[in-house]
Formats: structure tokens, C-alpha cells, sequence
């Protein structure tokens, strides 16, 4: 068994813990990487927005939820061990996600639909809840002192390669079901991810069978000094309160909008605002996902060294700063109608049909040159720009007869956008760099959690502002961004507004009162 001043079998520690944890991000991702498809099978037809709205509140509901889950197991955690607490949520996690895949649609059994998965979501936030402060909790109590930034950044990575393996899953299940119609149907391939949750979980609930319990923890339990009662030693006494607040307006409120903004929102503006085709979309994240992971172990690590605080807070500050900047130019270089509306004199000539809302196939003039456009397998491509799918509704009721109209008709609307290379690897490198942003709040984080309180109710006072934190004020991100954004439509970038306040408040009050000591015992 390792001790808190050794490094003897902590990789098989850092695994057995990160494997499982990996596992619950990657169930509780998968909902939301699938949220608009999900919207159309669980919600009635009729209203897009409406829809998506609601399978986002859906999916903000199980962020909102997680902590009371770290209330209810990071009391158990504080009481019977972290080793089985954190085994429940597992079962708990991988249970709700595979019967997610087995819910039937809304067209089957109406309201009751959205109410199971509702149901469902629920209990994987309260898993979820309980599972990160024991993994974090665990790892740190058997770290060496003076690298324990070091050993939790493992655990740091199991959210951003949660995400990372439910992208790839969807992209490959997306693959090898080759067709919109059987991806998107209701027992389509969309719930093959949920479904392989089930094997994940049986591989992560095997290895943590075999696990030790904390020697920290066990030490606490031989001598009968565990907390009789974990709850009213974190919240009741005025002090241990006092540093849960910190913790949770200092840094964990700023690190949690920074993660699900550069991360989270990110994949949801590129696919909803910015409109990029499916894969494409997913692939970008995931390059960024894969380039930036290993700086979580950089920035864990330079903890150790010069502390957590200005680390954590220059993520937060650098992510107030540019994040309008990064996402405008993400706006502004896949935007087809400004660059056709550069080139003057154009006009679209298609042959089309008397639907009110088509796809056409268009045909790009200038002075009579029709080279500005190459067809691809069913789709213009501009040689000089992005390929893309364009929408039109026939407002003037020209029907077949209508041949031609100004391009500047604000009808027209452009989906389905493939970037060339070059601009798919500058778009890679934009997300890259809020993916480092994330880094370097979320790197430092466990190990400044853990540092701040005692042994026998650590679990318990560092699960609650972490998961209010990242649940409550990171978790609804995609919500709140995406709410304003449809209130608000003359601004595309209004929904930022919301993670740059949060994080701009929490630098202040983290600079002002956050204490940069690294703390060098967790034996207390």
C-alpha cells in the first residue's frame, strides 16, 4: 500500500481511480454531445428551438442536481471509506446512461419520454455528485507531499478525455452508420454510445473491486477518529464553512464557466451558431481536446512549485479577455454570406421547387464567370472558401419560375459548412487555445481543494463548491448562452456574457482573498 510520502503503487492508484472517473464523464457527456438529435426523439415536432432548449434544461438539470449527490456521498465517503462510496456511483452512473438507450421516443409513449430521461439524468448528476470528490480525495491522500498538483492533474484529465472518448465514440458509431436517417432514427445509431456504457462500467467496477481504501482514511478509521457527522462538521462550524464559501466564489465558480465554455459551449457554437457540418464540428474539438489534454499534467505540476492560486486565476482572466475575440473569428471566418456578399455583381441562378423552406443546388456568377464554385458530391463548394448547403424560403411565391434574386435576400441561410484545411486546423488552434485556458484553472484544482481541508470531512467540503461550481454555474453555460442567444438575436456572441461575468468575479474575489501557500500535509 502506498503511503502519503511514497510513490510506490501510486500509478496503479491513478488508474483505478481515473479509469472509473473517465467512465462517469464520458456517460454524463455523451447526453449533451448528442443533444440536438436527442431534442428531436424525446420532445414533439414542431419547434426546433424549443426543443433543443428543452434537452439542454434536461441536460443542465443533472449539473444542477450534482451537489446534493456530493452532499448525500460525500457524506458516506467521510463515514464508511472513499473506496465503495465511489463504487456506487459507478453503478448508479453506467445503470442510468444505458437505459437512457432503451427509453422509447416521444412519438411512442408521448410526455412520459422526456419525464424518464428527465428521471434518468437526474441520478446520473447525483453519481456524478459523489464520484469526483472521492476519485480526487482518494488520489490525494496517497500522493507524496510536494506533487500533489502532479498526481491529481491525472484526475483533472478524466473530464476533458471523458468528453474526448464520447466524441470519438460518436464520430466512429456516425462512421460506420453511414446515413442521416439511420443515425437519427428513433432506435437509430444515436443510442449505440449509451448502450456501450454498460461494458465500460462492468471493466471500471472489476479494477476498483480490487482497490485498497485510502491509507490516510484508514489510518483516521484504525484510531476511531472519523467524523460522526460529516454534514454539520463541514457546514455548522463557522470556520470549515467559511472556506467552503472561498472555494466556491475564489475559484471553483471561475473554473467551472471557463471548462464548459472553452470545451462545452464551444462544440454547441460551432454546430448551432456557426454551422458546421456534423463531423467536421467534432473533429475540430477533438484535435484541440487531444493537443491541449497533456497540459493538465503541466499546469498540476507548476503548482507544486509556485502554487495553485495565480495559475487557476490567470485562466479565469485570460478567458474574460479573448473569449469574444476567439469566438467572433470563429463567427466571421465560416460565414459564407459575407464572403459571397464581397464579391459584387453576383447573383444565384437554381433551379428549385414551390416548398416554403428547400435546399438548392446554386450555381455562383460573376460577371459571368462561373468558376467561383466546384461541385462535389451533390454540393457546391466555393474554390476559394467553405463548402456548404444553402436554405432559402420562397417568400415571394416565384416558385419554378423564379430563376434569380440578389444574394443579399436575408432569407438565405447557409448549413452544413466543411472548411478547407487550413481553415479547419486555424479553427483546431482557436479552441486549442481555450482548451489551455481550462487547463490551467482545472489543472491546480483538486489538489487546492483537498489542501483545505482536514482528513476526516474532506470529502464532504470539497465535493459541495466543487459541484455547485462546476454543476450549478459551469453546467449551465450551454443553457444560459444558448437562452440568450435565441432572446437576444442581434448579437450571435451575447450568450459569453455570462461565463465572462461569472469568471471576472470570481478573479477578483480569488485575488483578494485566495492564500497561495502550498499546503504540505493532508495526514490531519
Amino acid at each position: 500500500m502506498a503511503t502519503a510520502n511514497s510513490t510506490k503503487g501510486i500509478g496503479k492508484v491513478i488508474f483505478s481511480s481515473s479509469l472509473g472517473t473517465l467512465i462517469e464523464w464520458y456517460d454524463f457527456y455523451i447526453f449533451g454531445m448528442l443533444a440536438k438529435t436527442i431534442s428531436t426523439q424525446f420532445f414533439p415536432e414542431g419547434n426546433d428551438t424549443a426543443a433543443l432548449l428543452s434537452t439542454l434544461a434536461i441536460f443542465a438539470a443533472g449539473f444542477l442536481v450534482r451537489p446534493f449527490g456530493a452532499l448525500v456521498f460525500g457524506r458516506l465517503g467521510d463515514l464508511i471509506g472513499r473506496k465503495y462510496t465511489f463504487l456506487l456511483t459507478l453503478v448508479l452512473m453506467g445503470g442510468s446512461t444505458f437505459l437512457i438507450g432503451l427509453v422509447p421516443s416521444y412519438k411512442t409513449i408521448g410526455m412520459a419520454a422526456p419525464l424518464l430521461v428527465l428521471l434518468l439524468r437526474l441520478i446520473q448528476g447525483l453519481a456524478l455528485g459523489g464520484e469526483y470528490g472521492g476519485a480526487a480525495t482518494y488520489v490525494a491522500e496517497h500522493a507524496p507531499e510536494g506533487r500533489r498538483g502532479y498526481f491529481t492533474a491525472w484526475i483533472q484529465t478524466t473530464a476533458t478525455l471523458g468528453l474526448f472518448v464520447a466524441l470519438g465514440v460518436i464520430m466512429g458509431v456516425r462512421k460506420i452508420v453511414n446515413d442521416d436517417a439511420a443515425f437519427n432514427a428513433e432506435w437509430g445509431g444515436w443510442r449505440y454510445p449509451f448502450w456501450m456504457s454498460i461494458l465500460l462500467v462492468g471493466v471500471s467496477i472489476y479494477i476498483r473491486l480490487k482497490m485498497n481504501e485510502s491509507p490516510v482514511f484508514a489510518k483516521l478509521k484504525a484510531e476511531k477518529k472519523t467524523s460522526t457527522n460529516p454534514l454539520k462538521e463541514s457546514f455548522g462550524h463557522k470556520a470549515n464553512f467559511k472556506m467552503v464559501l472561498l472555494a466556491l466564489f475564489g475559484a471553483v465558480m471561475g473554473q467551472g464557466v471557463i471548462w464548459y465554455t472553452g470545451q462545452f459551449y464551444a462544440q454547441s457554437f460551432l454546430e448551432n451558431t456557426v454551422k458546421l457540418e456534423f463531423m467536421q464540428n467534432r473533429e475540430i474539438l477533438l484535435w484541440a481536446i487531444a493537443l491541449a489534454t497533456p497540459f493538465f499534467l503541466v499546469f498540476g505540476a507548476l503548482s507544486d512549485k509556485i502554487g495553485r492560486k495565480w495559475i487557476m486565476l490567470a485562466g479565469m482572466l485570460l478567458g474574460v479577455v479573448f473569449y469574444r475575440p476567439i469566438f467572433k473569428t470563429l463567427l466571421k471566418d465560416a460565414d459564407a454570406k459575407e464572403w459571397m456578399d464581397k464579391n459584387e455583381g453576383m447573383r444565384y441562378v437554381s433551379m428549385h421547387q414551390a416548398n416554403p423552406s428547400i435546399k438548392m443546388d446554386t450555381v455562383v456568377q460573376k460577371n459571368g464567370d462561373t468558376t467561383l464554385l466546384k461541385h462535389v458530391k451533390g454540393v457546391w463548394q466555393l474554390t476559394e472558401g467553405i463548402q456548404f448547403t444553402e436554405t432559402y424560403v420562397d417568400t415571394l411565391g416565384l416558385g419554378k419560375e423564379g430563376g434569380a434574386w440578389e444574394n443579399k435576400d436575408k432569407k438565405h441561410t447557409y448549413s452544413d459548412k466543411i472548411l478547407t484545411s487550413g481553415l479547419k486546423w486555424k479553427f483546431i488552434g482557436l479552441v486549442w487555445i481555450m482548451i489551455i485556458f481550462v487547463t490551467m484553472v482545472y489543472g491546480p484544482v483538486a489538489a487546492f481543494l483537498v489542501e483545505l481541508f482536514p482528513t476526516k470531512i474532506r470529502y464532504t467540503s470539497m465535493s459541495l463548491p466543487y459541484h455547485i461550481g462546476n454543476g450549478v454555474f459551469g453546467g449551465l453555460v450551454p443553457f444560459i448562452a444558448t437562452l440568450l442567444s435565441a432572446t437576444f438575436t442581434s448579437d450571435p456572441l451575447v450568450g459569453l456574457w455570462y461565463p465572462i461575468g461569472v469568471a471576472a468575479l470570481c478573479f477578483v474575489i480569488g485575488a483578494l482573498y485566495l492564500n497561495n501557500k502550498i499546503d504540505k500535509e493532508v495526514n490531519d
